[in-house]
């Protein structure tokens, strides 16, 4: 798939038509300078009235964007979407956007107590990742919100039956790069178990990309760690992506502290470097992500971004 265009500079018509494959492909050509924001929905309607995050993600320097506690039961219950379907929201975007879903197998009869959002709407179920795939999402996270009980097994067995059932026609981020109080994330020293051999069923079950936590952003979480379970991402199956993930609420710092932690994440070797929504209304600062952007790609791929929406 020569045709494919690198992510980093990539436009509006680039995008269109481009199937989940293809959007892997141009990830892994733009050799690890993709940013990706997340988007809180539930938070509120965004920091600026009338536009919602994601477009303003967009603006400042994210590639892509992942949308997070988005309740594809009750769809206009996604404060964030400031009414906005997932269809109109990517005509305004022209961009690729995903969707996170929670891999729960507790019993889901306490699920409504004592949330600040409707997590049952998020969950993956088989019904869910169809809606997603009918949606014609760009991709899926399968993870866990910090408290969500989500383990490394729950991870795996959501790839496998979702990779088994779609195959190529959906594009599956899978791992654990949060809630470190339920289960270590992946490349935590007191974990005491192989990580590289739960990177393997990971990848064994289907996984497109494997994420990981960002280093400098969750403490013992040092570059080494990670970089050293990126290679072996990179080297187990070829073509397989990483991803590292700023949060941890380190995304709502300085613009110093991003600037050096972003140069941490480039030197893990991974292929896209994410930021989370702990900041205000529902994502980090645009500030930061644009900062991230800069450390990562450099200022002339950075403006490309910002301007080139209509292209």
């Amino acid at each position: 798939m020569s045709e494919v265009v690198r992510l980093i500079n990539a436009s509006a018509s680039d995008f269109e038509g481009m199937t989940p494959m293809m959007l892997k492909e141009s990830i892994l050509k733009s050799e690890g300078r993709v940013i990706m924001g997340q988007h809180l929905l539930f938070a509120s309607e965004g920091l600026v009235r009338g536009v919602t995050n994601s477009e303003l993600m967009f603006s400042f320097g994210a590639d892509m964007v992942m949308l997070n506690t988005f309740d594809l039961d009750v769809l206009d219950n996604n404060i964030g979407m400031q009414g906005l379907s997932y269809k109109e929201l990517k005509e305004r975007c022209k961009r690729p956007i995903g969707v996170y879903l929670g891999c729960l197998t507790n019993d889901l009869a306490d699920v409504g107590k004592k949330q600040i959002y409707r997590r049952e709407g998020m969950l993956c179920t088989p019904e869910h990742v169809q809606l997603c795939y009918e949606m014609g999402v760009d991709f899926i996270v399968l993870g866990g919100n910090p408290g969500s009980g989500t383990s490394l097994r729950d991870v795996i067995n959501a790839t496998r039956w979702i990779k088994e059932k779609y195959g190529d026609r959906l594009f599956v981020f899978a791992g654990k790069w949060e809630d470190g109080i339920t289960e270590p994330v992946l490349g935590d020293p007191i974990a005491n178990r192989d990580d590289k051999a739960i990177i393997k069923e990971l990848i064994d079950a289907g996984a497109d990309c494997i994420d990981l936590p960002a280093p400098g952003s969750r403490h013992g979480i040092s570059v080494s760690m990670i970089q050293e379970l990126v290679q072996y991402i990179h080297s187990y199956k070829p073509g397989t992506l990483a991803m590292t993930f700023l949060n941890s609420s380190v995304e709502g710092a300085d613009m110093d502290t991003i600037r050096m932690i972003s140069l941490m994440m480039k030197e893990t070797g991974a292929d896209i470097h994410a930021i989370g929504d702990g900041g205000f209304s529902g994502c980090a600062t645009p500030e930061n992500i644009h900062q991230m952007s800069i450390s990562i790609k450099g200022k002339p791929y950075t403006y490309f971004r910002m301007a080139s929406v209509n292209k």
